[in-house]
């Protein structure tokens, strides 16, 4: 299938602002999918509210646009109904790990078999500038009109903490990495995490004077690097990106269907 297939072209254009970069995700999404010869009725596209969340609204798979922060409580659902199909969750920071902090550190403990992209623009851009847990401290937002002072999450390390058995981090100005990635990420059997760096030129660029959408894609292109590569301890400063984390486990789904199969041995 070709790219345009996975696509309602109906709904285009995008409703995106310009610049932002949520529909470089789509397009490294869509690829990764093409790559992998995905029938559409092998995947099931689960988001919440958001800029991101609109993803579901482009792509021609079978979709959920559920409610702020419960994405994946939805998506655990569907899998465990469905464990057959490829389960995508599109979130941004915000939608993933402030409301919907607790539904993902858990389903990373579980190890549900499904893949959490996480859109990294550090800012609530939907609802007007507000400042979110990945934002860090010494940020303007509109809900900081004097700078933030509160640390921000690392998703990296949270979800490796929490147990997510596949972890990765690209960038927009990296997108053929990106499609790499999430290509990966779509095939592991467990939770997979890939977050994205992306760039929010009319809120996060504009109110920290960041500039436009290329200065802020050249941004993650001189402040980030290979993971373990010789800039980074020459500049401990630089974020890493690749695969922090690709490793087997029990996945929860598999486990829950043992249960059953026990309980029903028991009543025969």
């Amino acid at each position: 299938m070709a790219v345009k297939d996975y696509l309602r072209e109906r709904f285009f254009p995008h409703l995106w602002c310009p610049g932002c970069g949520h529909g470089e995700v789509l397009g490294g999404l869509i690829r990764a999918i093409e790559n992998l010869g995905l029938s559409k009725n092998e995947i099931v596209m689960v988001s919440g509210i958001g800029c991101s969340s609109r993803i579901t609204g482009y792509v021609d798979f079978h979709t959920m646009h559920t409610i702020h922060g419960r994405a994946l409580a939805f998506a655990t659902g569907v899998k465990l109904a469905r464990p057959e199909l490829k389960i995508i969750v599109p979130m941004g920071d915000g939608d993933a790990l402030a409301i919907g902090g607790n539904h993902f550190i858990h389903a990373a403990r579980r190890n549900v078999d499904m893949t959490a992209i996480v859109m990294n623009n550090r800012i609530y851009g939907m609802t007007g500038g507000q400042f979110s847990p990945l934002s860090g401290a010494n940020i303007s937002a509109s809900t900081a009109p004097y700078r933030t002072i509160d640390k921000s999450f690392d998703v990296v390390e949270l979800s490796k903490a929490a147990g997510a058995t596949f972890v990765a981090r690209a960038t927009s100005y990296h997108a053929q990495q990106m499609t790499e990635v999430i290509e990966k990420a779509i095939m592991h059997k467990g939770f997979s995490v890939v977050e994205v760096l992306t760039q929010c030129p009319t809120y996060f660029g504009r109110k920290n004077k960041i500039g436009d959408a290329p200065e802020m894609i050249k941004w993650f292109k001189d402040h980030t690097t290979p993971i373990g590569s010789k800039a980074k301890q020459e500049h401990p400063d630089l974020i890493e990106r690749g695969i922090f984390v690709q490793q087997e486990g029990p996945e929860y789904c598999e486990e829950y269907q043992k249960i059953v199969e026990r309980a029903m041995k028991g009543r025969s």
